[in-house]
């Protein structure tokens, strides 16, 4: 059980560090007791994994030390903090999907046997047994990790983490590709491991769970430590003011007024691959179209039919009165369409491109290639860089090197160059901080003050209900309803999005 008292077991103090050109860390302090889940927050660039990285053993700090059980050590690599007892889990899973999950969890300190050395295989099942059973394992010890669902692959690190006797556990968006359920299961594990003893520190950008399973919030802002909040100062308000360093008194912009405009689009009897019935709905100009569901709903899979990268397989699609033929992503383009994916990263820009490149990719056609007037193209995406905001230090700039949310500002000005009426938004703000997330829903917002029809799929419910106008709401690749502003709730969607009738 936890101490309520207890010593700490990590302090990390007055940690230092320097890349060129920037101090990413200035004498930031950190202290974690066992049996304790520690919030780590703040905005992208605030120094989270720079600190962790050098807890994990990637990188050496410059200045300050580290107390494990009240002992100075020195964490040279990774293998030094592991065999502290430190185990960092990071967004991207470090498995191998061509190995069961007990060869996984076991990966590189595999049991042996005999002169020879040869891997216990009969050990390796019977001690990873023991491990899935702790973390809530139910799939086969020999299914393949290929073919576990995200949720089922973080248990399988967390389970490695501890046949390493993990003291310290770190999960780094430990939710942010999993199902409300998984989700949940994750929380019960880590309140299963907190009760062993074991300790936790939680980076997560979605503050409600934050708010839900931290004993302790530590906030640092631009490289420095911002402030702490005990459990019972844990709540939204107070971690985004110490984030963003200032009250962010509403954090959605206020919605327009209601007022008849003209459908922009209209959808009739559609369906496509994965949808199970026929989807009906009207886009007005000016308005956001919130399209909610759970994981699995089919709320991608809609609006890539629509855009044409996925095929329809029936039903109509009239662009301004016009009906309209889309079967490729050409075809949406042309009607005047724009569609920010969900996966910014691997679909929305090219990270080994610059900034002014990544801007003129959708309306490269509209620089006369293959002379391509570049100071046409430079004149475009420096009106865009102005008015989103983009914080680069030049148009040369490598799209990797900009934080996450100036990277999805990136991929939406690239549509805005090819001035669309109807704009569609998959996740716009996934991955993204707090502080950057205000200025995305201002800029949606403004668009759609200035005549855009927008939908908007989302998984955030806060944001589902705090930026659309009518929220259309789908289960298991059906539409279950569209509810009006005045319907919009966490019920009246929860209700929808779990099969409830709309009517």
């Amino acid at each position: 059980m936890t101490n309520t008292n207890p010593s700490p077991l990590l302090i990390m103090k007055g940690i230092s560090k320097q890349f060129p050109g920037v101090l990413a860390l200035n004498e930031v302090d950190l202290e974690l007791c066992a049996g304790e889940i520690l919030g780590l927050i703040g905005e992208n660039g605030a120094g989270k994994s720079t600190l962790m990285r050098i807890l994990g053993g990637d990188y050496p700090c410059d200045t300050g030390e580290i107390l494990f059980d009240g002992e100075k050590v020195e964490i040279k690599d990774v293998q030094s903090s592991i065999a502290l007892g430190v185990s960092v889990i990071y967004q991207e899973l470090n498995l191998a999907p061509n190995l069961d999950i007990a060869s996984n969890i076991f990966l590189g300190r595999e049991p042996r046997k005999g002169p020879f050395k040869i891997v216990d295989r009969s050990d390796l099942y019977t001690r990873a047994a023991e491990l899935a059973r702790r973390v809530g394992i139910s799939a086969s010890l020999t299914t393949l990790v290929e073919n576990l669902s995200p949720g089922e692959q973080q248990l399988v690190e967390i389970a490695k983490a501890l046949s390493a006797q993990a003291r310290i556990l770190v999960l780094d968006e430990p939710t942010s590709s999993l199902s409300p359920g998984e989700a949940g299961k994750l929380f019960e594990v880590m309140r299963s491991l907190k009760q062993s003893g074991v300790a936790m520190i939680y980076i997560s950008h979605r503050l409600g769970e934050v708010e839900e399973m931290c004993d302790r919030v530590v906030v640092l802002r631009d490289g420095e430590r911002a402030g702490e909040l005990d459990k019972k100062h844990i709540r939204s308000d107070e971690m985004v003011k110490l984030m963003v360093g200032r009250d962010i008194t509403r954090f959605f912009p206020e919605h327009g007024e209601e007022r008849e405009s003209e459908v922009v689009m209209s959808v009739r009897d559609f369906s496509y691959t994965g949808g199970k019935g026929l989807v009906n709905f009207d886009l007005h100009s000016g308005e956001i179209l919130g399209i909610a569901g759970l994981v699995g709903a089919g709320r991608t899979e809609l609006v890539q039919a629509l855009f044409g990268i996925e095929p329809a397989h029936a039903g109509e699609v009239m662009i301004r009165g016009t009906k309209t033929n889309i079967r490729t992503p050409s075809d949406a383009i042309a009607a005047g369409m724009g569609l920010v994916p969900e996966d910014r990263k691997a679909l929305g820009v090219v990270l080994e491109m610059p900034v002014v490149e990544n801007i003129s990719l959708s309306s490269i056609g509209t620089y006369n290639p293959p002379f391509m007037d570049k100071a046409k193209e430079v004149q475009v995406a420096t009106e865009l860089v102005d008015k989103l905001e983009i914080k680069t230090p030049g148009l040369g700039q490598f799209v990797q090197f900009l934080s996450g949310g100036n990277q999805q500002k990136v991929a939406l000005a690239k549509w805005l160059a090819t001035d669309p009426k109807i704009l569609i938004l998959d996740e716009p703000t996934r991955g993204i901080d707090v502080g950057s997330k205000s200025e995305i829903y201002k800029l949606i917002r403004n668009l759609a003050d200035d005549g855009m029809g927008v939908i908007m799929v989302s998984s955030e419910m806060e944001e589902i209900i705090g930026l659309s106008d009518r929220v259309l709401v789908m289960h298991e690749g059906a539409c279950t309803g569209i509810l009006d502003r005045a319907g919009i709730s966490e019920e009246n969607i929860m209700h929808l999005a779990t099969g409830g009738n709309g009517n």
